[in-house]
């Protein structure tokens, strides 16, 4: 995560405003569990947010999460702790906008973390479950599925859908990102992980 200071020219009075935040990291796989795909940071967007002429606004843009490193099939296991969230992204002013990190994606051990967008469900042997997205910034993570020999994982969710279940054998797709034309041409932003 990092910050900068955006001077406000004089004169300019409002701006358009485009914060995404820092993406959740993918689960682990523990054997035949397959690991949830990380949420997309959270999407907020602002046209004509108020600004001070000749003032200065912090800005800052969160960091992805880290993924989980491989873990055994033992929930006491010290390496089975899961990835991490993305990191929160934000815009000051007279009202701050702040996008919150994406959710980490679920394993065997452990369910997907709620963020901007949901992490995706791991392979679920073990008691685990969806990511919830934050209201207004993404989506739910996508539901794994065990099929009694192998497990899959569900996808993270992105800004502009829900994260895909998982199906016998495949894992689910992340959910899709949002258009912006913002920087002058269309982009996809915050779309979330593959199961």
């Amino acid at each position: 995560t990092s910050s900068t200071t955006y001077s406000v020219p004089t004169g300019l009075t409002a701006v358009d405003v485009l914060v995404v935040a820092g993406g959740g990291g993918g689960g682990n796989s523990t054997g035949h569990e397959s690991g949830g795909g990380g949420g997309a940071g959270g999407y907020i967007f602002t046209p004509g947010h108020p600004v001070s002429p000749g003032g200065s606004i912090t800005v800052t843009v969160g960091s992805g999460g880290p993924g989980a490193p491989d873990a055994s099939y033992s929930p006491s296991n010290s390496y089975n702790r899961g990835p991490h969230k993305g990191g929160n992204s934000s815009f000051g002013g007279g009202t701050t906008i702040t996008a919150t990190g994406g959710g980490a994606g679920g394993g065997q051990y452990y369910s997907g973390s709620p963020g901007g967008s949901g992490g995706g469900q791991g392979g679920n042997y073990g008691p685990n479950t969806i990511g919830s997205g934050t209201s207004g910034q993404g989506n739910n993570g996508g539901g794994g599925n065990n099929n009694g020999i192998a497990s899959t994982a569900g996808g993270g969710g992105g800004a502009g859908s829900t994260g895909g279940n998982a199906s016998n054998g495949q894992g689910g797709n992340g959910g899709s990102g949002t258009s912006s034309s913002i920087s002058g041409s269309s982009v996809t932003y915050a779309g979330g992980g593959g199961g």
